[in-house]
């Protein structure tokens, strides 16, 4: 049986499928402040620390309380893209919720990165499809069938009251919201432990339209 990192039908990824991949590499022409970096990534680490000593049924409890918030929030989703992402690292698996979205007439599509510091683009997938490995060994959807996402759904690894969220590090998260024709509501999601004073963003860093936690 696979695992929560783990694409159905086996195989593992070592790689996290949401936003920031590239470590500390800031979006290009901007220059991050030396010390809020240094600040970020020990943050980075401790939140990655803290989210995986959670219990396993802990965190698909927490999952399964951000899927009914989700439900809530967004309301009916028929005929809307819903961009989600493969859990990594002890993020909250969304994958049962993105089966419901697909039944209440809805797309779900995940991220594929096409090259380093370029904007991320979307492949539609439902459970079952065919994945294969993308850059960094990310599961991807083995059709190239691109979407663009009405909703945009992102794990955080740390957020602030402010709706800024610190992601991993890499820029393609903010270049892929820079980079879409439309702009889609964007949802942080997370753990309430997650949750920091703020976490000092930078002129290239784009607050969320909500964060929603367990």
């Amino acid at each position: 049986m696979s695992g929560p990192d783990e694409p159905k039908g086996g195989g593992s990824y070592s790689s996290p499928p949401c936003f920031m991949h590239e470590l500390d590499a800031a979006p290009p022409s901007v220059t991050a402040d030396p010390e809020v970096a240094r600040w970020r990534r020990a943050e980075r680490e401790r939140l990655i620390a803290a989210r995986l000593e959670l219990p396993a049924d802990l965190r698909a409890a927490h999952a399964a309380r951000i899927a009914e918030q989700l439900d809530a929030a967004l309301g009916a989703v028929t005929g809307k893209v819903v961009a989600l992402y493969w859990p990594f690292r002890g993020e909250p698996d969304l994958r049962s919720w993105a089966q419901r979205v697909i039944e209440q007439g809805g797309m779900v599509a995940l991220p594929v990165v096409v090259q380093k510091a370029a904007p991320l683009v979307f492949r539609a997938w439902k459970p079952g499809d065919k994945l294969e490995k993308g850059v960094w060994n990310i599961p991807i959807p083995a059709a190239d069938n691109q979407v663009l996402p009405d909703i945009v759904i992102s794990p955080v690894v740390g957020f602030d009251a402010q709706k800024y969220r610190l992601g991993y590090g890499g820029g393609f998260y903010d270049r892929t919201l820079a980079a879409l024709p439309r702009k889609p509501v964007v949802i942080g999601v997370g753990y309430r432990l997650q949750q920091l004073a703020t976490i000092y963003p930078q002129p290239f860093d784009i607050p969320m339209d909500r964060i929603l936690t367990e």
